[in-house]
């Protein structure tokens, strides 16, 4: 019998292969050549507990390698602090687990208020001065080598920038060869920190120190050529939570706070100046998609929640369930006028959405594709490419097929934006498998199925490294 959503899609993945080759339906392209490397979740017991939240389960990276039609399969634990700890059966989780007792205490009081950052580095990873990183959103990152997964220990950057909590979603800007990024820093006056990361460098340079109103919890940002955009929702981090020694986590710092706007704010890349900080009633947003300047308009599309009841219902205790009833998140389009400081919003696809990717050329650039997980089917989760210019979409999608994260990868001769592939994993319920699967990237038409040895734990982002 088949397993169920919760049952595979948030299991415990123990086992780890290395250049594993999957069995292929289909053709890979010929012209597809690098690695997509995924992060995630895969481990969620420490002995006899089950960590709370599905944030805390221990970092897996998983390595898909592509060359010449064949692909390689390696999946591979961060051998972090984390990761140890949980082998002695010590549970470390921070983001929603409960690690109260004297231990936590004595971090607590000796840490001045707010424990010492987990090193579990399971969101996101990046190639940083020819390191590739995994990253979570405390400040400490872990290298890895990108050919046997391989824990290479602690990453450090060149400078003293404060953070307590940063963005594990670097935009890469392949026009101006840089990562932008920003951190979060508490006390009497929280502030963002905007920062560029020249390629080559492990020295941040910053854009701009903002005053937060909160803070809030901000997971991701766009750019422009000219401007960083962060969007700062009414779902507050409470610093006076996090002093509690008897708190399950970081999400006990969350408040989410209706009565109070959301705030769009751009700033330029150049002068750090404030262009833009318009605000609007109370929403969230995870993701966004991409920004680009339209004449004297800034167009900013993400997707947008009405509330932050998504963090909550992302414990396992709601997810053993199936998947949690929350309300749909949607494409938006933010249209910001810096000369009157106003913003108008516009959905721009009917459907549920989540995941959001566009082609790495386009970045910081007019964008017409987007591509993302379509979250409102029943017993699947699809894909969809809207037309951002038309504003009509088309969908792919199976009943007992769970898409994750979309990644665009452009032919290296391309014409267009959407010539080339996306490469999906998707979990298969019904052989029990995660598969890669490569899509068409104009018709999403499937081109090549790989069968994975194991069902994967639902994981959250990666990116594809060509050369490598």
């Amino acid at each position: 019998m088949a397993v169920t959503v919760s049952g595979a899609g948030f299991h415990s993945l123990t086992t780890e292969v290395h250049d594993h080759h999957p069995t292929i339906e289909g053709t890979i392209p010929d012209w597809l050549s690098g690695t997509l490397i995924r992060n995630g979740p895969a481990c969620f017991e420490v002995g006899d507990r089950r960590v709370n939240h599905w944030f805390d389960g221990l970092a897996m990276l998983r390595r898909y390698a592509f060359d010449d039609g064949s692909l390689r399969y390696s999946n591979r634990f961060l051998r972090t602090d984390a990761y140890a700890e949980a082998m002695d059966g010590r549970l470390t989780g921070q983001f929603g687990t409960d690690t109260r007792g004297w231990r936590r205490i004595l971090e607590t009081v000796t840490s001045l208020g707010i424990p010492d950052p987990t090193d579990n580095a399971n969101v996101h990873v990046a190639r940083i001065d020819g390191e590739y990183v995994a990253l979570t959103e405390a400040p400490r990152r872990i290298a890895f080598d990108p050919e046997t997964l391989e824990t290479r220990g602690h990453f450090r950057f060149h400078d003293d920038l404060p953070e307590h909590i940063t963005t594990a979603h670097f935009v890469d800007d392949p026009h101006q060869d840089e990562l932008v990024g920003f951190a979060t820093q508490f006390g009497l006056k929280p502030q963002y920190h905007l920062y560029r990361l020249p390629t080559g460098s492990r020295t941040r340079e910053g854009i701009a120190s903002i005053d937060a109103n909160g803070p809030a919890y901000i997971h991701d940002c766009s750019i422009t050529a000219n401007h960083v955009i962060i969007v700062e929702s009414p779902l507050i981090l409470s610093v006076f939570r996090a002093l509690n020694p008897f708190a399950e986590g970081a999400i006990d710092m969350l408040d989410w706070q209706p009565e109070r706007d959301t705030r769009v704010l751009v700033v330029d890349r150049n002068t750090g100046d404030i262009v833009a900080d318009p605000t609007f009633e109370s929403a969230f947003t995870f993701h966004h998609v991409n920004a680009y300047v339209d004449g004297g308009t800034i167009v900013l599309d993400l997707v947008e929640f009405p509330n932050g009841d998504i963090v909550d219902t992302m414990s396992l205790s709601e997810l053993d369930g199936g998947f949690p009833n929350v309300p749909d998140a949607h494409l938006m389009r933010y249209r910001i006028n810096p000369d009157s400081n106003t913003i108008s919003r516009t959905r721009l696809y009917d459907g549920a959405m989540e995941m959001p990717r566009v082609a790495r050329s386009v970045i910081g650039r007019r964008h017409r594709y987007a591509y993302g997980q379509v979250t409102d089917r029943t017993g699947a989760n699809g894909l969809v490419k809207v037309d951002c210019e038309t504003g009509t979409a088309r969908e792919w999608w199976k009943r007992s097929v769970y898409i994750e994260e979309p990644i665009p990868v452009q032919h290296p001769d391309a014409d267009t934006e959407d010539e080339g592939v996306v490469l999906v994993t998707a979990l298969n319920l019904q052989r029990e498998r995660t598969e890669l699967m490569i899509f068409d990237a104009a018709t999403l038409d499937v081109q090549a199925r790989a069968i994975l040895p194991h069902a994967e734990p639902f994981g959250f982002h990666g990116r594809f490294f060509q050369g490598v």
